[in-house]
C-alpha cells in the first residue's frame, strides 16, 4: 500500500508503534501470571496463543505443542516457537519491538517474555485469559 503523495514510503511504516503496557521484567506486578508463566509455561503459552490466533487453536493444543517441542528440543525450540507468537501479538496490537528483537527476548528470558505477553493481553481488558478467546 503506497501513499499517493509520497510513492516511496509505505503507509504502514509511518504508523507509530505503541509501548507495551508493562516492561519485560515487571513480572512482580501480577503475581498470578508470574507464577503461571514460571511454573506452567505451557499453560501460559497456550492461553496467549489461543487469543493471538483468535480462537482458531485451543489453549490445550497450543500448550501441548509447546511442551512437546520443549521436551524434544529443550529450551531453544520452545523459545523459537513462542517468539513467533510474540511477533504476531505485536503486529495485532501495534506494539514496539523492545527491548530487542522478539526471538532474542524469548531466548534470553522466556519466562519474562511470556509473562509480559500474558499481562499485555490481560491489560487489554478485552480478554479473560483463563476462559480463552470468546
Amino acid at each position: 500500500m503506497k501513499n499517493s503523495s509520497n510513492g516511496d514510503q509505505p503507509i504502514q511504516s509511518r504508523v507509530k508503534a505503541k509501548a507495551w503496557s508493562t516492561d519485560l521484567c515487571e513480572c512482580w506486578i501480577n503475581i498470578n501470571s508470574c507464577c503461571l508463566t514460571c511454573w506452567c509455561p505451557c499453560v501460559a503459552f497456550g492461553r496467549i496463543a489461543e487469543v493471538v490466533d483468535r480462537g482458531s487453536t485451543s489453549c490445550g493444543v497450543s500448550g501441548a505443542l509447546y511442551m512437546i517441542i520443549f521436551m524434544l528440543t529443550g529450551f531453544g525450540g520452545s523459545s523459537l516457537y513462542s517468539c513467533f507468537y510474540r511477533t504476531k501479538l505485536r503486529a495485532q496490537y501495534n506494539l514496539k519491538e523492545r527491548p530487542c528483537c522478539d526471538c532474542c527476548v524469548h531466548f534470553c528470558c522466556e519466562p519474562c517474555a511470556l509473562c509480559q505477553e500474558y499481562r499485555q493481553l490481560q491489560n487489554n481488558k478485552a480478554f479473560d485469559l483463563s476462559i480463552g478467546f470468546k
